[in-house]
């Protein structure tokens, strides 16, 4: 009894680490605040939103017809291969299936990257093919481990015996083999399948702009938090999945046998004709949007996740008839080599301040015309242009898009004391109630300005100082994040957070008792700004598409869409809300604070420094 006991128990808790989080995410689903760490209420708002948001849904459609696509290629290569190596003497079949095995031995990452450079080395365009190419590249392995075991069941002599019976070799092949191969050939397919629609690595590396896949989409989307429709879509897909598994599963298994080796051989041929009809269709549908997409009036805009206003570019393509091909990075360092690496050719970019001085130094960016830009030199703050002119000397190539500061959030109910200080976050009292940023530059900024030094610093005796700092504070921290900081504040799960001053404002909109203060010690004024790359092929449609970014009502609706402040004056001017319009928090008087920095490009042996610092920290 105890043993049947332990075995239920066991099993439960499979089934709830297995379907703990899917519930939750179902929940999350019908919940009508964006953030996690608040329940709204219920609502079914999210699934109508869902099958309204063009952007979403494309990225579900290019998932499935790529995975749908490369199913079927890698499905009809793989078994014609392993056909090719059943015929083969044993010593060679042997050393054939160990080069075939080494794409699933290898790191996705490995595969993903040497496929990018793959690409990059032909001079192929980086794209919906890319992508598809490399799915059947990593699906092939897959197929051959399905299909193979099959074709050694086989019994060469019924196929001779179909050929002398006056059988061709294709009606032999039909007729003879491929009925009994075609489990080995339908587990392989939905196998390919599965492995297609679930890649984010490979798919990552091999993606052009204007393409996503749900994987990539929801990636991109980290920085702000992920999107409520997509638990929406989530909770969709599980429950049709639950479904087709329930439906199979429960099927009636009392024909007599012939009857039912007949029908499933006629529904085998049905599924194989259905599957090609869809195949086709979709090929047919893709080819006809790939041709509606390719024209010359165009702008490649690559842009930080979450940090634009949807409906803007919407505009922008019914205003001026310029279509919008729009990618997502996650950071800056993701950004860089993609950039200079020319696996696609963006028109426009918008990069943090440090990154722009990179870019400059590295001659990736080439000078604007001002004279093209007329929203940019009228509405854009002459501060912002002076304090740009840190990273950009001159103002050369770089219009400003959002700045804000980084800081201290603290909920009022948790501490008691003024908060005005780094030094609090060293406080013994707030242990485990701590939040840090999961950024190099960011940790040690707070260290630097901390001991009274720069931000940019590169002495390596003051590095140490802050290095040692971080170690100390390291027991009180409750976790390293970056995006989770605004839902853990949110939710009361910490006193104290380094956070951006956008998020900031979010914060405080979910939950009133959460307060942010800028350091006396001084803290990081940020820029990220438009830019365009020197191998850009519409520059005058960058120009027009930055200045249209700088009109004031269109900046007005960036700044309420992102909540990251903006240097457009002339759009601060139309915030209604006199609250929001005067916060200290989205436009603080600069003036009032000391040791205000932006961050520089410290160059590569600078990077290199910092980063075995922070490993050495975060190693204890």
């Amino acid at each position: 009894m105890m043993r049947n006991a332990a075995r239920k128990i066991y099993i439960f808790l499979i089934f709830i680490f297995l379907y703990a989080p899917i519930i939750a995410l179902i929940v999350l689903s019908f919940n009508a605040s964006r953030t996690r760490a608040k329940w709204g209420g219920f609502t079914l708002k999210w699934y109508g939103e869902l099958f309204q948001n063009k952007v979403i849904l494309q990225a579900l459609w290019n998932t499935l017809a790529i995975a749908l696509l490369s199913a079927l290629i890698a499905t009809v290569i793989g078994t014609i291969a392993c056909i090719s190596m059943q015929g083969m003497k044993r010593r060679n079949r042997t050393i054939l299936m160990g080069i075939t095995n080494i794409p699933m031995l290898n790191a996705e990452i490995v595969t993903g990257i040497s496929l990018m450079l793959l690409f990059i080395s032909l001079g192929i365009k980086f794209g919906f093919m890319t992508i598809l190419l490399a799915h059947i590249t990593f699906n092939i392995p897959y197929v051959i481990l399905s299909v193979m075991p099959r074709m050694k069941q086989l019994n060469p002599s019924t196929y001779e015996a179909a050929l002398d019976l006056g059988a061709s070799h294709m009606q032999a092949f039909f007729k003879v083999v491929f009925p009994d191969i075609l489990p080995g050939i339908l587990s392989g397919s939905l196998m390919a399948f599965t492995m297609s629609l679930d890649d984010f690595i490979i798919t990552h590396f091999t993606k052009g702009p204007g393409i996503d896949t749900l994987s990539t989409k929801i990636y991109t989307e980290v920085k702000k938090g992920i999107k409520p429709e997509m638990y929406a879509l989530s909770s969709l897909i599980f429950i049709t999945v639950l479904i087709l598994l329930i439906l199979v599963n429960c099927t009636p298994k009392t024909e007599p046998k012939k009857e039912i080796t007949e029908r499933s051989k006629n529904s085998s041929k049905k599924w194989i004709a259905a599957v090609v009809c869809v195949i086709l269709c979709i090929v047919a549908v893709f080819g006809f949007s790939t041709f509606k997409s390719n024209q010359s009036n165009e702008v490649y805009v690559f842009n930080w996740g979450e940090y634009i206003d949807p409906e803007v570019l919407v505009m922008f393509e019914e205003e001026t008839g310029i279509k919008v091909i729009y990618d997502e990075y996650e950071t800056n360092e993701i950004m860089y080599p993609k950039v200079e690496a020319g696996t696609s050719a963006y028109d426009v970019i918008c990069p943090s301040d440090y990154m722009i001085q990179k870019m400059i130094e590295n001659d990736l960016l080439q000078e604007l015309d001002f004279d093209n830009m007329p929203n940019a030199v009228a509405n854009i703050g002459a501060q912002y242009y002076e304090q740009s002119a840190a990273f950009d000397p001159g103002n050369k190539y770089c219009v400003p898009y959002c700045w804000g500061t980084v800081g201290i959030l603290y909920n009022k109910t948790m501490v008691e004391e003024p908060v005005d200080s780094w030094s609090i976050l060293w406080d013994e009292k707030y242990a485990n109630n701590i939040l840090m940023q999961d950024s190099v530059r960011d940790a040690f900024m707070v260290g630097l300005k901390l001991n009274g030094f720069s931000m940019n610093t590169l002495n390596e005796n003051e590095l140490q100082i802050a290095k040692e700092a971080l170690i100390k504070q390291k027991p009180l921290v409750q976790a390293y994040v970056v995006d989770q900081v605004r839902d853990k504040m949110i939710g009361g799960e910490a006193a104290l957070g380094v956070i951006y001053s956008g998020e900031a404002i979010y914060t405080q909109q979910e939950n009133a008792d959460l307060e942010y203060v800028i350091p006396k010690e001084g803290t990081n004024v940020w820029i990220d700004g438009w830019v365009v790359p020197k191998n850009a092929p519409n520059k005058k449609n960058a120009e027009i598409f930055i200045d249209y970014m700088c009109r004031e009502d269109i900046a007005l609706m960036n700044f309420e869409y992102i909540t990251y402040s903006t240097p457009n004056e002339a759009a601060r001017a139309l915030i209604e809300d006199e609250e929001i319009r005067n916060s200290s928090i989205a436009f603080p008087d600069l003036s009032q604070y000391q040791n205000l920095e932006t961050f520089n490009y410290l160059g590569e042996d600078g990077d290199e420094l910092y980063n075995s610092l922070w490993k050495e920290a975060m190693s204890y």
